[in-house]
């Protein structure tokens, strides 16, 4: 078995990835993983549904950290999914019987560590197999403070898992890292990536224009669809605050990237961005917080209260990328 430090962190994929890095000799922090990859976004997909409502999404979708992140560093993966559990059983005990920890996808909901309280229908769930002791295997999950063990069995099913997003199995990990990170390239290409998703994509339901599209929406609810429109804002909240890290912790991630590379590429105005950032996610938390007690019965309903924030959330993230625009990135 190999020694492997753990590191609880914010996210399960950004956290797992950083954590194989770290382990083959790269170390990156967990917020710029997250930022080089260009992984935040808003989008609004009616046209997928998770549990009966329209896809809301604000990160990137499953595996884009990894790819993403790959792209820009340059760095490569190795991805292996299987056609049987007994196939990815094998490959699991032969990677980990070398000395070597890989990520995997599993589903939340299967995997016999977490509390049921904490249990919810989720695929995409990333954590990293570091050894095994007889039929015990040693798992860092970014989700938990300390590690973790899972039984073969409890482990194969949350693997192997059916629906949406469904694992097969899937494990990763890094085959060629860079000596270094030129983050004077890396860092502003991000950035101005990051931000055309945001503010420069023609479609109405994807970035700023996105939060925009559903805060109008919201504001058009009829109270004689009362049942629907119910399921809809719990619905948008467990997405925001329940799938992943949800939309203010993506925030909070991203705005950490930003104060981080700062420093690192030496422009201070990032850090400015990175407090606007930072206040978004402070209402996207406000917005979620509205929804909540208006379900519960602790606040009136009131759908044009819940757009109107909406918006107010729009415009302050439609300024911190316009300031990132701003930011001489390239000088």
């Amino acid at each position: 078995m190999t020694d492997f430090l753990h590191q609880q962190t914010a996210h399960c994929e950004s956290g797992a990835v950083a954590s194989l890095l770290r382990h083959n000799g790269l170390d990156l922090s967990e917020p710029m993983v997250f930022g080089l990859s260009s992984a935040l976004t808003f989008a609004y997909i009616p046209l997928i549904r998770v549990g009966g409502m329209p896809m809301l999404a604000y990160r990137m979708p499953p595996g884009r950290i990894i790819s993403g992140l790959s792209r820009r560093i340059g760095a490569r993966f190795d991805f292996q999914r299987f056609r049987t559990p007994e196939a990815g059983l094998a490959a699991l005990d032969r990677h980990l019987d070398g000395n070597r920890p890989v990520g995997l996808q599993a589903s939340v909901y299967w995997l016999p560590y977490f509390p049921e309280n904490m249990r919810f229908h989720f695929n995409a769930h990333n954590l990293v197999a570091y050894g095994r002791e007889q039929d015990d295997y040693l798992i860092s999950d970014p989700t938990f403070e300390d590690t973790v063990r899972a039984t073969a069995n409890g482990l194969q099913r949350a693997r192997f898992v059916k629906g949406m997003l469904a694992p097969r199995g899937l494990l990763y990990y890094p085959t060629r890292l860079p000596d270094a990170v030129d983050f004077d390239q890396a860092i502003p290409a991000a950035i101005r990536s990051t931000v055309n998703m945001m503010l420069r994509t023609p479609l109405p339901i994807i970035g700023v224009k996105g939060i925009r599209h559903v805060a109008r929406r919201i504001g058009r609810f009829s109270p004689a669809d009362d049942h629907f429109n119910r399921l809809f804002i719990g619905h948008m909240v467990r997405m925001q605050e329940e799938i992943g890290t949800g939309g203010a912790g993506f925030r909070f991630l991203f705005a950490s990237f930003l104060q981080e590379a700062a420093t690192l590429i030496d422009k201070p105005r990032l850090a400015l961005s990175a407090d606007q950032v930072t206040d978004a996610g402070d209402e996207w938390r406000r917005f979620a917080l509205f929804c909540a007690k208006m379900l519960k019965g602790r606040m009136a309903m009131d759908y044009q209260k819940l757009a109107d924030q909406l918006m107010k959330v729009a415009a302050m993230e439609e300024s911190a990328y316009r300031q990132l625009l701003s930011a001489n990135l390239r000088g």
